[in-house]
């Protein structure tokens, strides 16, 4: 099939790229231009936050399969109902897990649970889009396809908020914070296991006019995914416990995110996707995928960051809420 992903290289992304290539589909690659797309993909330079960028970039060719993972506004959903109708028999778009309803109300969530997120703009964004795309679906037949992934990580990408700034205060010995009192759920995704479900979905019919999320079966609490962290390490984290409201008051750049998602406990049932994708399930736990969380970070120390004022917002929490 003549593919394009719009977006191609990221955390996610890449590994979609690389698997599709792998199965033999003609792939496009859209992005600005600053990325290599892997060997084999066709590049097109353009921005998928303007219409008249991409517009530009895509000309008059159709597709098989349109994919963007690069949207992340009402604006550029539709947009993209408008440039791509007509011109591909599938248009995928990747929403978020995140705007299933917090607080929520039962588990595990099923596609079915309502969307809804107070706390979180990024996740009204995905909401209201997906509004447009279920719209233009019942209304005139546009092919989508909405797949909601829930915190897909990849070697460079370590779960933990503050980044290896968190894993340099383990090697170190210093106490880390996690959010409540460590017993909260969660799911964490290898960009691997996402992508044989996400490819698998290409052409797939019963996907079209569907929303669907894509997660590992595992699931484990705040503690067990910073003890996982820190025995990659070779280390044993310190760990202190601060409600998640604290947190996002002493560093607001994640409080969104937290207390619009991970302060909140989540299970998934994964039905639908494997009824799509027969034969696909999540198969890197994630004390692999930690060890190679580990690996890539100490392979290079231009890699290890620590972000001075997140260290010391940590500081700051530690020295309020520690025993």
């Amino acid at each position: 099939m003549r593919i394009l992903l719009i977006g191609g290289t990221g955390n996610i992304s890449s590994y979609v790229t690389r698997l599709a290539l792998e199965r033999g589909h003609e792939v496009t690659v859209l992005n600005r231009g600053r990325s290599p797309v892997p060997e084999g993909a066709r590049s097109l330079v353009g921005d998928a936050g303007d219409r008249a960028s991409l517009e530009a970039a895509v000309g008059d060719e159709t597709f098989d399969v349109v994919a963007n993972f690069r949207a992340f506004s009402p604006q550029q959903a539709a947009d993209d109902i408008r440039i791509f109708t007509g011109r591909t028999a599938q248009y995928l778009y990747i929403s978020s897990a995140s705007a299933y309803q917090k607080p929520i109300a039962q588990l595990p969530i099923v596609e079915s649970t309502p969307l809804r997120n107070p706390f979180w703009q990024y996740s009204r964004d995905k909401i209201a889009s997906e509004d447009l795309l279920v719209a233009a679906y019942r209304e005139t037949g546009f092919p989508m396809t909405i797949v909601r992934p829930s915190h897909t990580y990849g070697p460079s990408l370590i779960p933990l908020d503050g980044g290896w700034t968190v894993l340099q205060r383990i090697l170190d010995g210093r106490p880390i914070v996690v959010h409540g009192d460590g017993t909260s759920w969660w799911t964490l995704t290898h960009s691997r296991d996402f992508a044989r479900a996400f490819v698998g979905l290409f052409g797939n019919p019963h996907a079209v006019g569907q929303a669907l999320h894509i997660t590992s079966d595992e699931s484990l609490t705040w503690d067990q995914i910073a003890q996982v962290m820190a025995q990659a390490l070779g280390r044993e984290a310190q760990i202190v416990h601060v409600s998640s409201e604290a947190i996002a008051r002493e560093l607001p750049s994640i409080g969104p995110g937290l207390v619009g998602d991970k302060a909140h406990s989540v299970l998934f049932d994964n039905t639908r996707i494997k009824q799509l994708v027969p034969g696909w399930e999540a198969t890197t736990p994630f004390s692999e995928g930690a060890r190679e969380i580990v690996d890539w970070y100490l392979a290079e120390t231009s890699r290890q960051v620590v972000d001075a004022e997140f260290d010391a917002g940590l500081d700051r929490l530690v020295e309020r809420y520690g025993a």
